[in-house]
């Protein structure tokens, strides 16, 4: 099993919000909570990259 890398996920956070705007009605409740976890874990590695 490989590692999962930040390019991984950015790319799943793209997937959630590509198919959240296709499919606006439907209940996406635990892909939202998803996201907050995966823009949080994204900006903290920004964060570290930069170096502060």
């Amino acid at each position: 099993m490989e590692p999962v890398t930040i390019d991984d996920r950015r790319r799943e956070l793209r997937n959630l919000l590509d198919q959240i705007e296709a499919h606006p009605s439907r209940d996406w409740s635990s892909e939202r909570a998803r996201i907050v976890v995966l823009q949080q874990m994204i900006a903290a590695h920004e964060k570290q990259a930069a170096g502060t």
